[in-house]
């Protein structure tokens, strides 16, 4: 009979106690501990000098089969430029946001060269049929399998050797090795190491879902993303068409990437344009409504900035951020009182980025605090002006990186005239549109109220 052991797993961060406690001292929850029973049915064997084996890194060869082109230039690119050979990708995301319906997908566009195993542990063969068959997904080299035992997948790859593998999802694979419920901590992070190794030593890439929690990250233990090679989200609201897919850890590129899809009837589209998209719909001569050029990654995308300043009925005024940061957005609020003399109390402050897009680089503070002069004053900003700078705590404008691209791509879409901080672009430097210099805010005000 295999021996069992018991033990107390946190269910915040995976930690593993011997004993119960009512606090967890690797990452401070309290009442995170749950028992799970953990049985040796595979003993570990020691690994001896003799049998290491090492090689230089002159000698590895990197060809250029080492990626996979999906056939989904936006998840390419935040890929990195492609599926990486022996890879192990995690994608998480709200239910019903996609997850299942980008995997379909890449199935439908990699199943005529490659041969893909797409395993379900909540799905019927035939209900993943009959969804294949909506979005118009017909490949002879695609193998459907509903099975929730990691030793069986692992078995069926090693024999069968499919190219990709496609794990959906990982809280319904269970390991005979742990005794506890599918979707426990134990059962997650010991699945997810085991489709680790497969991948690793088959040479195989591996898609794996995971669901997320209440509070909106990928379920399980932390140490799940640290194993895996890539982490993706898919984000957006539901109740909306656009979705965006992030990438929150890439061995293999950058993270700073997004991709930007439309679901629509016949599923996840791509957008190449997520500029016009962001703007489509915007209102004209309606004061607190600027537009910003942000950076994700190499993309630059234009966003607009809607901020509406009204009279609040609440001894403490509101402040409420969508798409910035809330304490970013407390900042501006303070430094337009302290240096330009405007005065936010009594009033309740609401700030937006429409579309569902999220921006975290500074490079937004500019036209932030504009939408904030222009919804507070009730004077509308130009239509045909954009603005890029990071704000200070002096009321002073700063650089930013890479205005040029942002410049251009504001042109592109019609733009005229678009304020920039100083020492940021040679003078007389043709960029297709008319550039105008500000070194702090009352000076950006002024170029606003005169246009």
């Amino acid at each position: 009979m295999p021996k069992e052991k018991t033990v107390f797993v946190c269910r915040e961060c995976g930690q593993e106690y011997p004993k119960w406690g009512g606090k967890c001292t690797s990452c401070g929850a309290w009442n995170s501990l749950e028992e799970t029973v953990i049985s040796a049915n595979f003993p570990t064997k020691a690994v001896s000098s003799a049998e290491l084996k090492f090689s230089r890194m002159s000698d590895i060869s990197c060809d250029s089969e080492i990626r996979y082109n999906t056939g989904i230039s936006e998840l390419d690119r935040v890929l990195g430029g492609g599926l990486v050979k022996g890879s192990l990708v995690l994608i998480g995301g709200d239910p019903g946001i996609g997850k299942s319906t980008l995997l379909l997908q890449i199935c439908g566009k990699m199943g005529g060269d490659h041969t893909i195993l797409y395993v379900s542990g909540e799905e019927s063969e035939r209900q993943i049929k009959l969804r294949a068959q909506r979005l118009g997904i017909e490949s002879e080299n695609l193998f459907i399998s509903s099975n929730n035992s990691c030793e069986s997948i692992i078995r069926a790859v090693s024999e069968n050797k499919p190219e990709i593998v496609i794990i959906d999802s990982i809280q319904t694979i269970t390991s005979a090795s742990v005794s506890s419920s599918a979707g426990s901590i134990v059962q997650v992070r010991e699945c997810t190491n085991a489709f680790m190794r497969m991948a690793k030593s088959e040479e195989i890439p591996v898609f794996i879902v995971s669901h997320v929690n209440k509070d909106g990250g990928i379920a399980g233990p932390k140490i799940m993303e640290h194993i895996v090679d890539t982490v993706l989200y898919f984000e957006g609201e539901k109740q909306l068409a656009f979705r965006m897919l992030r990438a929150v850890k890439n061995r293999f590129g950058s993270t700073n990437e997004i991709g930007v899809f439309s679901m629509d009837d016949n599923g996840l589209s791509e957008v190449k344009n997520p500029s016009e998209m962001m703007l489509s719909g915007r209102p004209k001569g309606v004061s607190g409504s600027t537009v910003v050029c942000a950076l994700e990654g190499s993309r630059p995308i234009l966003a607009e900035v809607q901020a509406l300043v009204a009279k609040s009925g609440f001894s403490v005024p509101r402040r409420t951020a969508t798409g910035v940061d809330y304490n970013r957005l407390y900042m501006l609020i303070a430094v337009l009182e302290k240096r330009l003399g405007f005065t936010f109390g009594g009033l309740d402050v609401y700030v937006n980025i429409v579309g569902g897009l999220r921006i975290d680089e500074p490079a937004a503070d500019l036209a932030i605090a504009a939408a904030l002069y222009s919804g507070l004053c009730d004077k509308p900003v130009p239509e045909d002006m954009i603005m890029i700078g990071e704000v200070g705590l002096g009321g002073e404008i700063r650089s930013v990186s890479r205005v040029r691209e942002r410049v251009r791509e504001a042109a592109r879409l019609g733009f005229k005239t678009c304020l920039i901080p100083a020492n940021t672009v040679t003078k007389n430097e043709d960029l297709g549109m008319k550039t105008v210099i500000v070194r702090n805010l009352g000076q950006a005000f002024r170029e606003i109220r005169s246009e």
